[in-house]
Parts: C-alpha cells; structure tokens; sequence
C-alpha cells in the first residue's frame, strides 16, 4: 500500500509535482515564488515559475510567516474540510487504480487519516461506488486490456487480478457482451453507437459502446465520418444512434470547446499496454499546457522510445478527449495530429488563450 501512495517529502518531488500540475499533491505541500511574493497549491493554473524562484512549504501557516501572501487564484488558504476529504478520496481512487491487488477497507482509511466507517461513507458519497466496486470496476478494465495483449485468457484473467477463472467470467458477464476470447479476437458482436454534429473543428463523429466513447473523428465531410469508424472497428456492427445520444454529443463538443469546465465523460479505450500507458499520460497533461515526445517518453519510464510514443500518440482513437494534440517535437513544432496539424494549432492556441485567462 505504502508504494502506491506519494508523500512528495523531497524537494525533487515537489518541484515534479509542480511540474505536473498533481491534483494529488494538493495540501500535502505549497510553493511560493519569490519574484511575486505569493505562495499557492501545486496545482495552480497559473503561469508556472522558474525553478530558482521557488520555495516550498509544509503549510499555509510557514508560507504566510515567511511574508508570503495567498494567490487569489486557487485560494490555498480557503480549502474546506470537505474539500480535504474529496482529495483524500482522490488519493485513494489512485492507490486502487495502480494496485492490481484488492485492497483491504482498513488500509484504506488509515491511508487516508478517516474510520474505516467514515472513509467507506464518503467514498461512496463522492465516487458514487463502495470502494470494493471501485476495485472490482478496474479489475474488470486491466482484464479487457490484458486480453489484447497477453499471450492466452488465462494469463489476462490472473494478470488483472483475479484469483481464479470463474472469477474473472462472473465478474465480467455485465461489461463483456461475449466470450473474452470474441472480444480479444477483434470485438466481433460489439454493437457501436454514434451520432454525427458540428463544432468548430469541423463534423466530428461520436461513437459508443455500453461502456463508453469508444471513437471520435473529424472530418470536413460528414459522410466520411462513420466509414472512418467502420473502419477503426471492421468487425463491429455500427448503427446511428437515436435522439437519447445527443446529450453524450453535446457533452463531447462542450468538452472540446472548453475542457477546463467540462462534464467527465465515460471511456472504453482499447489499445496496447504500452498505449495505454502514452494515453494514461497524455490525460493528465491539463488545458494550455504541453508536453514533447520526448518527455511523454520518460514520464513512462521508457526514455528511448521517443518514436513508439509518437506512434502510439497518431493510433489514438479518440481525439481530443485523450488529447494527443498536446504533445508537441523537443523544439517546439507542432506537427504529427492524424486529424490535421490544422485542427492541433486551433486546439492548442484555443486551450493556450482559455489557460492565459484563467
């Protein structure tokens, strides 16, 4: 349990988490810049500083006694009781989605400073799941993914987590439509859903299973939309959906207009281990910020696998909401977006001014 959790207790660390805008690392630490006087949450949207400018704090109270002043930006100084519990139920989603081993109710709360009864409470309050479905949840989400990329259906069933077989059949009889070796051999029998609306990148394709946005494209012709997908999918049956998807639609085109306030939207992302890992960065870069092919590397722990990055980046099915737009060459160019170096510019500059206002 210990190993899934950070404690940011290093100066290197911090700055990391810094760098990374880490929700998780919200209360835990503060920095403040010297050139400004003002001291904020490590996840604060605000322009990021130079390294030499910084210093970091265990609490509000030793920032403010060595003269610095709260940002008015993400008031570090204001954060509610019930704001502390929601990142600490934030910190424990994380600890369950990297173990692939269940976790115990007990541990969890004590990681998280809460009874086991409070802790078990809250959870479910704020994630609308017990954690034990929580857990079971991810399992279920490693064993579909394992399925593409291990060698057999048992080694997926025992690599995700399960402790037997007919675990892993019970578990997923409600997520898998079919056999886990149907899905594995290509989701033959999956039934699509999508429907075609206009934005200002053009039509845009979205298309669903019962798990999730499973598609989305984009194209100056709307007929050239669902052969796309078709294609993406050769062995699904595509079918247009009813009026019932256009809240999903007007959710995707809201999250691409505007991804700092937009909805969280359900994902069925099929793809690779090592994929999985590009796009699992690629999520956590935050509106009007970017990072190269080369970071995206290193950040997997995979530094010489700069162009594996970039493939993995141009296979993404879902663009924008695993915004692969936001990786960028080593100098700065922008280049690569299998839906148009056109469509990459307007979502950079467009996120770039939204980040700027904030």
């Amino acid at each position: 349990m210990g190993n899934t959790t950070k404690n940011y207790s290093t100066e290197k660390d911090r700055w990391q988490a810094l760098l990374n805008r880490d929700s998780e690392s919200v209360s835990k630490f503060f920095y403040a810049v010297k050139t400004t006087g003002i001291y904020c949450h490590p996840n604060c949207s605000s322009r990021l500083p130079n390294r030499k400018n910084v210093e970091f704090f265990d609490s509000r109270e030793e920032a403010e006694k060595a003269g610095y002043r709260a940002c008015k930006r993400c008031k570090p100084q204001s954060i509610s009781q019930q704001t502390a519990i929601e990142q600490k139920i934030i910190m424990a989603c994380r600890s369950i989605e990297a173990s692939e081993a269940h976790l115990k109710l007990e541990d969890l709360a004590k990681e998280a400073g809460l009874s086991p009864y409070h802790f078990h409470r809250q959870f479910k309050k704020i994630v609308g799941l017990t954690p034990k479905q929580y857990s079971l949840s991810h399992t279920s989400k490693r064993f579909e993914q394992r399925l593409k990329t291990d060698e057999s259906v048992t080694e997926a069933i025992y690599s995700a987590g399960y402790s037997s077989s007919s675990g892993a059949y019970s578990k997923q009889h409600d997520r898998l439509a079919m056999k886990p070796k149907v899905y594995r051999k290509g989701a033959e029998g999956v039934t699509i859903t999508y429907g075609i609306a206009e934005c200002f990148l053009g039509w845009i394709i979205v298309a669903a299973t019962e798990i999730g946005v499973c598609a989305i494209e984009f194209d100056d012709d709307p007929n050239a939309l669902a052969p796309m997908v078709q294609n993406r999918f050769p062995k699904a049956l595509l079918q247009k959906a009813g009026p019932d998807f256009t809240g999903l639609i007007k959710d995707v085109v809201q999250f691409i207009r505007q991804p700092d306030k937009a909805r969280h939207i359900p994902l069925d992302i099929q793809g690779t281990a090592f994929q999985q890992q590009v796009w699992n960065v690629l999520r956590q870069i935050k509106p009007g910020h970017t990072l190269s092919y080369t970071e995206v590397a290193e950040k997997i722990g995979k530094p010489e696998a700069v162009r594996a990055v970039a493939t993995a980046c141009a296979s993404n099915k879902i663009g924008v909401l695993i915004p692969c737009h936001r990786v960028i060459t080593k100098d700065g160019r922008i280049s690569g977006y299998r839906w148009g170096v056109d469509r990459k510019k307007q979502l950079l500059e467009r996120e770039k001014k939204a980040a700027d206002k904030a």
